[in-house]
């Protein structure tokens, strides 16, 4: 079918008219109700200590702001997200006694307005003792390495093996065997819109009413609700009309979904908090630090007769969900288009 001359033209101006023009609708566009408080987030500079005391006097007797809320004011009026694997760990939107990334929300200051808000932040002392950490998913293997979350009694969370025809004969009849080690760094997807959330919570209905730019909010509610201790009909979640991109990294908004949710119940009034860019560089979702050893069994006239792939992949600091599914995401494309029959698969997502 060929398209008539400018129809391609016609189209995008039809789609995209109101971007093309400046009057796109994204979250922090949209007006709020009245007596809207804003959210500060004071955050860890550590990658892995024990949270050993947090003074918020000061900040709690600033102009403007109405609430300091930490780990156990959170904790309190919610439960441990869904944790991905069978494993007797927590998970929270907030450190809740120690921290376990750079980053990590600490305490969040709700005021009047961000200013305020961002001001208090300065206030609160934390005080912490650091422990070691580890940021390479290979040591992460060895007996000494310091264990993120203990229980896991270690530092996996995820552990599986796949096979899929004969792979131990095809390596044995190969006529050669060809591997290598590939390194996948951390790497930062940088959407042009941040992560934003207006939390209203309607104690009246003990109801929840939430904007946030969570790309697939039909598949977090049911996760949501249950941190926020209410029925699913009791949280309706909403999207913006437009969203300035998100490469997969506006998935790792729900908990502060969660957090402002429940900042929102605390302080009886609707809150909202942009994330500016330097908390998501520091703090949002990444792409995963990867080890891969990939071993091929060739045969003489080049043809590929079996893969082995050992995967070791860094999920995060919490299990949080997807997670640990992008350690699985790419298993139905192991083979891209090529007929290979026999592949030994081992894929193991761990904690540091």
């Amino acid at each position: 079918m060929r398209r008539a001359p400018g129809s391609a033209n016609r189209l995008c101006v039809f789609e995209d008219s109101a971007l093309l023009t400046g009057r796109g609708r994204f979250i922090d566009d949209l007006g709020v109700r009245p007596g809207t408080l804003y959210a500060a987030i004071l955050r860890s500079p550590h990658a892995h200590a024990e949270i050993v005391s947090i003074g918020s006097e000061a900040a709690r007797a600033a102009d403007g702001v109405v609430a300091v809320l930490t780990g156990e004011d959170i904790k309190a009026l919610t439960t441990s997200l869904v944790v991905g694997v069978k494993a007797p760990v927590e998970c929270w939107p907030i450190a809740v006694g120690r921290v376990r990334y750079v980053g990590e929300p600490v305490a969040v200051v709700i005021a009047s307005d961000r200013y305020r808000a961002e001001d208090a932040v300065d206030l609160i002392e934390v005080r912490y003792a650091a422990l070691a950490a580890n940021i390479d998913p290979l040591k992460a293997l060895l007996p000494d390495t310091p264990v993120l979350h203990d229980g896991f009694g270690g530092n996996v969370a995820s552990d599986r093996t796949f096979r899929y025809g004969d792979p131990e004969r095809a390596f044995t009849e190969a006529a050669h065997r060809v591997s290598i080690d590939i390194r996948y760094p951390r790497n930062s997807c940088t959407p042009i819109e941040t992560y934003g959330v207006v939390a209203d919570y309607d104690a009246s209905e003990d109801a929840f009413d939430i904007l946030a730019n969570f790309q697939g909010p039909f598949s977090i509610h049911a996760v949501i609700s249950r941190a926020l201790k209410v029925p699913g009909n009791r949280v309706r979640l909403r999207t913006p009309p437009d969203s300035g991109g998100s490469f997969g990294v506006k998935q790792g908004v729900f908990p502060y979904i969660v957090l402002l949710a429940a900042a929102s119940r605390a302080v009886g009034r609707p809150v909202k908090w942009i994330e500016d860019r330097l908390e998501h560089l520091a703090a949002s979702v990444s792409a995963t630090n990867r080890a891969t050893t990939l071993t091929a069994a060739v045969a003489s006239d080049g043809r590929i007769s079996a893969l082995d792939w050992d995967q070791v992949e860094d999920c995060g600091a919490h299990c949080a969900p997807p997670e640990p599914a992008t350690l699985y995401r790419m298993h139905g494309n192991l083979t891209g288009a090529y007929d290979i029959p026999n592949v030994a698969v081992r894929k193991s997502g761990r904690r540091y």
